[in-house]
């Protein structure tokens, strides 16, 4: 497979054909609590073949299409998030795609998961850990896994507290006290305060 990974794509819109090659028409970044898949599309126009490729493994492929036009549905990471990329003519031979993600365009995806999420990249003894906190159960993912956390109320808010190695981390939750920003998590390591959360369409991939 030819991809760019040092040009993620969170938008509707997959990458220019310039920076693709053979069959793979389409590419785009999705980022799950338990991590940022890379989905490819391979069209053949020719002989109608379409594979979909998800971090680099076949997952979809259907050979000898006669029809050019139409949808693939598959899934994505542990929760199996539907995901269907959708292929439409727009002229003579030429092809548009786009991918849903949870019936969603996948920038409503993205503005979707921007609400109920939280996420860090925090490097921790030379490695970068991707912290994900889903907002509307207080699940912690770090690097593709599901954290063991103990939460608790404190004066402030509240802490949900979990483990990176021999690291203890913890995710405060406080009132901002303004009506338009609400609750304001941060994260901290050994009781430091860690780096500002990430925005979702700049949901970068860790070193894993």
């Amino acid at each position: 497979l030819c991809s760019s990974p040092d040009h993620p794509v969170s938008s509707d819109r997959p990458l220019p054909s310039r920076m693709l090659c053979g069959d793979v028409v389409a590419m785009w970044d999705v980022g799950l609590s338990d991590g940022v898949y890379r989905v490819e599309f391979a069209h053949g126009t020719t002989t109608g073949k379409r594979v979909v490729y998800v971090n680099g493994k076949e997952v979809l492929r259907k050979d000898w299409m006669f029809k050019l036009v139409g949808k693939e549905t598959f899934t994505l990471g542990r929760s199996d998030t539907k995901a269907t990329i959708s292929i439409e003519a727009v002229s003579g031979f030429a092809y548009e795609y786009a991918l849903l993600v949870d019936g969603k365009s996948l920038q409503k995806f993205i503005d979707n998961r921007a609400q109920t999420t939280k996420t860090w990249v925090i490097p921790v003894d030379g490695m970068d850990y991707r912290v994900v906190l889903e907002k509307d159960t207080m699940d912690v993912w770090c690097n593709g896994q599901k954290m063991d956390t103990t939460g608790e109320f404190v004066d402030d808010g509240t802490e949900t507290h979990f483990m990176l190695g021999d690291h203890s981390c913890c995710i405060k939750a406080t009132s901002s006290g303004k009506k338009k920003s609400g609750i304001v998590h941060s994260l901290l390591l050994d009781g430091e305060k860690g780096p500002a959360p990430v925005q979702s369409r700049s949901d970068p991939r860790p070193d894993q």
